[in-house]
C-alpha cells in the first residue's frame, strides 16, 4: 500500500482536527507578606484564555495553544506582571510561581517551571510518540478508569501482553524469563524462588504514574530482554497540597460469606507477618547426616519443638477490605522548593477456589490413573508504602529520594480428596502453606541541567527481597476404595508414612530467600543546536553497575513410623501429631531429615554497562538514531555446603549490544518506524541453582540446571502510527525475532517422576503483528458521543522452537547427563499465545460525574507445561474476560466506585495434547486415538468491589 492510499484510510478513521494544546498553572502571593493573592486575574495575551486565582492563590489555564506565550497577571493596587518567553508544549504542564509588588515597590523575581504531566492519556501518547523506540503504554488517568486494583490489572489492557496466574507478565507471547522489569528506571529484583519472574500485583494501582512497555531495544535500555522492558513509574511530587482516603470492599462469587477450613498462623498475621514459633528452633543439628545419626527417641524430642498445629478450622469468609492513605505536601525551605507525597495501602482479601485435577496413564487417552477435587482457601494480606521526597534547589538542580516497600503474606490451605485410580486407593491430602515476602527499594537521584543544552542525571538505589515459608505442612492419608471395617462402615483413612521422607507424603518444608541489590546509574544528554526545535540533534551516554547477592535456604523433614502405627495413623490431621504420638518408640512417630546439599545455594551476579547513541537528523522528517550498549556479566553459584572451592557456576560473559531505531515523519500525524536491535537473554540464578522445588497443587517438581547458556535475540520490528488528534492514536507494528539458545522448560525423562527443569534448545523464531486504536468522538454533534472512547489492540503472534536429539540435562542426582529428545522438536514456545484481544469503551460525562466503561480481553491458548512422549503437552485454554465499572463524582471530594470484574466467571481450563497435533480439539472426554484430555479446571468467581474515595483539598499530582 503506496503513501496516498494510507493516508485516505486512516483519514477516513477520524474527522477530528489536530490541536496542540498544553497547561499554564501556578500560584500568585504578595511581594511583602507571602500570603496568596484571591482573585487575581490571570491572561494569555493575544488569546481570550484567561482565570483567576482562588483562595489558595492558585490558578489553571487549560487548551493553551503551544508555542512561546506571554502571561499578563493583575491584581486591583498592585503593580501588573508580565512574563514573556512562557514556552507551552502540547500535552504538558508549565507551572508559574510569581508574586505581585503593591504600587513603588520593586518586582521580584519569576520563577517558571515547565512540568511535564506524565500521568495523563495525552501525556503517555506524546511520550510515546517522541521516544526513540518502538514502545506502548497506560496511564495513571486510564488506570483509574478501568478501576484496576494492581500493576498486573493493569498492564493486561497493553497491547501484546498477556497474563499468567493474574501476576505475571508475558510479552508477545514470551514467557515471563523474556521482560526486564524496572521501577522508577532502576531494574526490579525477581519476586519469585523458583522462576525468574516479577510480580506485578505486588504493586497497588493507586501509586502508578504510568506503566511504558518497551518492544524494541535501545542503548539506554538493558540489553537482557526478548519480549519487552516495562517501565514502572510511581507518582513523584504533588503539584498541590491533598489528602484523601480510599475504602473498598470486596465480594467474590463461590467465597465471600462461604464456610471454608483454614489454619492458624499466629503473631501478625493480618500485617503478613507470622509468629516465631512457625521457625526451626535453632536447637536443631544443622546438617541433615547429624540429625539422621541420632536415635529415633532423641530426633522425636527435636520433633516435639515444633508446635503441633496441623489442626483445621472452618471460618466463614468475610468480604474484602482495601484502605489507600494518600497525602501529598508541598512547602518552602529559604529558596528549596520541598514536596512530600506519601500513599499507604492496605489489602486482606479471600479467595476460595474447587479445582479439578486429573493425572493420566497416557496409553490411551483418558485413561485416568489420579483424580482429585483441591478446596483450596487463600487469605492474603498486602501492606505497602510509597514515600517519596522532592528538593527543588533551582531550575537547574533537583533532588529526590524515593522509597517503595511492600509487605505480602499469604495463608494457603488445600483439602485434597480423590483416588489413585489403577491402585484402587482413596487419597485425602492437606497442605498448610504460609508465605511472606517482604521487598524494599529505595533510591536516591538527582537531575542538573548544566547548561541549556546539556544535562546529567544520576541514580542510586538499594534493593532488598525477601521470601519465607515457614512450616509447610503437608500430610497424605490413604484407605483401600470400597474397604469396610467390621462395623460395616467404611475403614478409616490411614497416614501414608513412607520409610524415607519426600515431599508427596507426610513432612514439613522450610524455605528462605534474602536477596539485596545495590545499583548506580549515570546519564548523559547533550542537545546540538536550537534546544526548543522540535526534533534537534542528540548525543546521549550512561553507565549502569549493579551487584546483587542472593542466599537462598531449604529444609525439609519428614515423620518416619516406628514399628507398627496402626493405633494413631487412624487420627485426624489435628491430632496425629501430638506429643503424645511423637516419642520415637514402638508404635509412635518419629523425625528425619530429607535435606540435601543442593537445597541451599549462594549466588552473586556483577553487572557493568555501557552505552552511547546519538541522533542524525534528515532533513525534518527522517530520523535516526544509532546506539551501542556493551555489557560485562559475571554470575557466580555456590552450594551453601561448599562456600570454598571451585563454584558450581562461574560464568564471565561480555555482550555488544548495537541498536538501530529509525524514524520517518510520513505527515506532522503520521510515523513510520523501523528499529533492530540485538539482545540477550541470561539464565537466572534460580534456573541454575540444583535446588528441586514441589509444587503441591500441580504435582511437579522444577530443578535447575547449572549447564545453561546465554542466550542471544536479533529483533526486528516495523511499525506505521497515526495521531489524529493529542489523545487518540492508531497504530500498527510487524516484529520478528530470531533466538540462539533459547531457554526452554524440559521435562525430565525420570520414571514415575514429573520433574521439570530448564535447558537450551537449539534455536528459535518469533513473529507477529499487532494493531492498536484510541478513537474519540470529540467533534461529534452528539453529547453522548462526544464523551464517548474508543480503545482496543490486538495481536497475532506464531513461533517455533527447534530442539536437538539430545538434550542435556540434570538426571535423578542432579549431575547433567544427556538425554534421548522425546519432545515435539517444532513447537511453538512454551507460554505463546496466537492471539491476544483487548477492548474498552469508556464514557465520561464532565457535567454529571458519571463515568461508565466496559472491558474485554482474551489470549489464545498457549503451551503450560511443555511435555514429551510420555507425558503430553499442557495447553492453557482462552478466558473470555469481560470487566464492567461504573463512578460517579460529588461534588469533587467524593468518588463513588461500582466494579464487577470477570462478569461471566470464565473457567481456568488446563487441557493435554493427546493426540499430538499442537491443539486441543472438543473431545477431551473419550478414548478415542484423536481424543485430549483436561489436566486442570476450575473457576474463580465474579468479583464485585465497592469503592469510596473522599479527598480533602485538590489532587493534581504532575512529576
Amino acid at each position: 500500500m503506496n503513501r496516498h492510499a494510507l493516508l485516505i484510510l486512516f483519514s477516513l478513521l477520524s474527522t477530528a482536527l489536530w490541536a496542540q494544546t498544553g497547561t499554564v498553572r501556578g500560584t500568585v502571593k504578595d511581594g511583602k507578606t507571602k500570603e496568596s493573592l484571591i482573585g487575581c486575574t490571570v491572561r494569555i495575551e493575544g488569546t481570550q484564555l484567561g482565570s483567576t486565582t482562588d483562595i489558595e492563590g492558585n490558578f489553571t489555564l487549560a487548551n493553551v495553544p503551544a508555542g512561546t506565550q506571554k502571561v499578563v497577571i493583575s491584581y486591583v493596587s498592585y503593580k501588573t506582571r508580565e512574563i514573556p518567553n512562557v514556552r507551552v508544549e502540547s500535552g504538558n504542564t508549565t507551572a508559574i510561581d510569581t508574586e505581585l509588588d503593591e504600587e513603588g515597590t520593586a518586582l521580584q523575581e519569576v520563577v517558571v517551571r515547565a512540568n511535564k504531566a506524565t500521568n495523563t492519556e495525552i501525556a503517555v501518547i506524546t511520550e510515546i510518540k517522541q521516544l526513540k523506540p518502538i514502545a506502548v503504554g497506560i496511564s495513571a488517568m486510564q488506570i483509574q478508569k478501568s478501576q484496576d486494583r494492581d500493576a498486573a490489572a493493569a498492564i493486561r489492557r497493553v497491547p501484546g501482553v498477556s497474563l499468567v496466574d493474574n501476576r505475571f507478565v508475558l510479552i508477545r507471547g514470551l514467557g515471563t524469563r523474556y521482560n526486564n522489569v524496572l521501577i522508577n528506571d532502576v531494574i526490579a529484583p525477581s519476586t519469585e524462588v523458583e522462576s525468574r519472574s516479577f510480580s506485578f500485583d505486588i504493586v497497588p494501582s493507586n501509586i502508578l504514574d504510568r506503566m511504558i512497555v518497551y518492544k524494541s531495544g535501545s542503548a539506554e535500555l538493558p540489553g537482557d530482554f526478548a519480549g519487552g522492558v516495562i517501565k514502572i513509574y510511581t507518582k513523584r511530587r504533588p503539584e498541590q497540597n491533598f489528602t484523601d482516603v480510599g475504602v473498598t470492599v470486596g465480594y467474590r462469587a463461590n467465597t465471600t460469606f462461604q464456610n471454608v477450613q483454614s489454619h492458624n498462623r499466629g503473631g501478625l498475621n493480618l500485617l503478613g507477618l507470622w509468629d516465631s514459633k512457625q521457625q526451626i528452633p535453632t536447637s536443631f543439628p544443622q546438617k541433615a547426616s547429624e540429625f539422621n545419626s541420632l536415635s529415633p527417641i532423641r530426633r522425636a524430642t527435636y520433633a516435639r519443638l515444633l508446635p503441633n498445629n496441623w489442626g483445621l478450622t472452618n471460618v466463614n469468609v468475610a468480604p474484602d477490605v482495601r484502605v489507600a492513605f494518600n497525602t501529598g505536601r508541598r512547602f518552602d525551605l529559604g529558596t528549596v522548593r520541598v514536596s512530600n507525597l506519601t500513599s499507604i495501602n492496605y489489602a486482606l482479601t479471600n479467595q476460595f477456589t474447587d479445582v479439578n485435577l486429573k493425572l493420566y496413564e497416557n496409553t490411551t487417552a483418558n485413561d485416568v490413573q489420579q483424580e482429585y477435587n483441591d478446596a483450596t482457601y487463600a487469605r492474603s494480606t498486602r501492606l505497602g508504602v510509597l514515600h517519596n521526597w522532592t528538593f527543588r534547589f533551582s531550575p537547574t538542580f533537583t533532588l529526590e529520594w524515593k522509597t517503595l516497600f511492600n509487605q505480602l503474606g499469604s495463608t494457603e490451605t488445600v483439602v485434597r480428596n480423590g483416588s489413585f485410580v489403577i491402585d484402587g486407593v482413596d487419597v485425602q491430602s492437606y497442605s498448610e502453606r504460609f508465605e511472606n515476602r517482604s521487598i524494599l527499594n529505595s533510591q536516591v537521584s538527582g537531575e542538573h541541567s548544566l547548561s541549556q543544552l546539556t544535562k546529567v542525571n544520576w541514580i542510586a538505589s538499594y534493593g532488598y527481597s525477601g521470601r519465607w515459608e515457614p512450616d509447610w505442612k503437608r500430610a497424605q492419608y490413604t484407605r483401600p476404595q470400597g474397604a469396610l471395617g467390621a462395623d460395616g462402615q467404611p475403614e478409616p483413612f490411614r497416614l501414608n508414612v513412607p520409610v524415607q521422607p519426600n515431599p508427596l507424603n507426610v513432612g514439613r518444608f522450610y524455605s528462605k530467600l534474602n536477596e539485596q541489590v545495590v545499583s548506580l546509574i549515570g546519564n548523559y544528554e547533550h542537545t546540538f543546536g536550537n534546544p526548543t526545535d522540535r526534533e534537534p540533534n542528540r548525543i546521549r551516554a550512561g553507565v549502569y553497575g549493579e551487584r546483587r547477592n542472593r542466599d537462598f535456604a531449604a529444609r525439609f523433614y519428614g515423620y518416619e513410623r516406628v514399628g507398627l502405627i496402626n493405633n494413631i495413623s487412624g487420627l485426624g490431621v489435628g491430632q496425629a501429631f501430638a506429643p503424645e504420638n511423637v516419642t520415637g518408640r514402638e508404635g509412635s512417630f518419629s523425625l528425619q531429615d530429607g535435606t540435601v546439599d543442593n537445597d541451599s545455594y549462594n549466588g552473586k551476579t556483577s553487572y557493568a554497562a555501557g552505552y552511547v547513541s546519538g541522533d542524525i537528523n534528515f532533513g525534518s522528517r527522517a530520523n535516526l538514531t544509532l546506539g551501542f550498549r556493551g555489557e560485562f556479566y559475571n554470575q557466580t553459584l555456590r552450594l551453601a555446603s561448599a562456600p570454598t572451592g571451585k563454584p558450581l557456576v562461574d560464568n564471565n560473559i561480555f555482550s555488544p549490544l548495537p541498536s538501530v531505531n529509525f524514524t520517518y515523519k510520513l505527515t506532522d500525524r503520521q510515523n513510520l518506524r523501523l528499529a533492530y536491535s540485538s539482545t540477550v537473554n541470561r539464565p537466572e540464578l534460580r534456573e541454575l541453582a540444583p535446588f528441586r522445588y514441589y509444587d503441591f497443587a500441580r504435582q511437579i517438581e522444577v530443578q535447575g540446571n547449572t549447564g545453561l547458556k546465554t542466550a542471544t535475540i536479533q529483533n526486528f520490528d516495523l511499525k506505521y502510527e497515526f495521531y489524529p488528534t493529542p489523545n487518540e492514536l492508531i497504530s500498527i507494528t510487524g516484529f520478528y525475532k530470531g533466538f540462539t539458545n533459547p531457554i526452554e522448560s524440559f521435562l525430565i525423562p525420570i520414571p514415575g517422576a514429573f520433574t521439570f527443569t530448564f535447558t537450551n534448545a537449539i534455536s528459535a523464531r518469533n513473529y507477529g503483528l499487532e494493531l492498536e486504536f484510541r478513537k474519540g468522538f470529540s467533534n461529534s454533534s452528539s453529547t453522548f458521543l462526544q464523551n464517548l472512547q474508543v480503545v482496543g489492540n490486538a495481536s497475532y503472534i506464531n513461533s517455533r522452537v527447534t530442539t536437538g536429539d539430545v538434550i542435556e540435562a540434570p538426571g535423578p542426582s542432579g549431575i547433567i547427563e544427556r538425554f534421548g529428545n522425546s519432545t515435539d522438536r517444532n513447537r511453538s514456545l512454551a507460554n505463546q499465545s496466537p492471539y491476544l484481544i483487548n477492548l474498552g469503551l469508556y464514557y465520561a460525562n464532565p457535567t454529571s460525574g458519571w463515568q461508565y466503561n466496559a472491558l474485554y480481553n482474551v489470549a489464545g491458548p498457549r503451551i503450560f507445561l511443555v511435555g514429551n512422549i510420555e507425558d503430553p503437552t499442557t495447553y492453557e485454554m482462552p478466558r473470555h474476560v469481560v470487566d464492567v465499572n461504573i463512578s460517579k463524582s460529588v461534588n469533587k471530594q467524593f468518588e463513588l466506585r461500582l466494579g464487577i470484574q470477570d462478569i461471566f466467571n470464565a473457567p481456568f481450563r488446563f487441557s493435554q495434547d493427546f493426540n499430538g497435533d499442537r491443539k486441543i480439539g472438543k473431545d477431551v472426554t473419550s478414548r478415542s486415538a484423536n481424543a485430549d484430555q483436561d489436566y486442570l479446571k476450575y473457576r474463580r468467581g465474579q468479583y464485585v468491589t465497592l469503592t469510596g474515595v473522599y479527598t480533602l483539598g485538590r489532587r493534581i499530582v504532575v512529576p
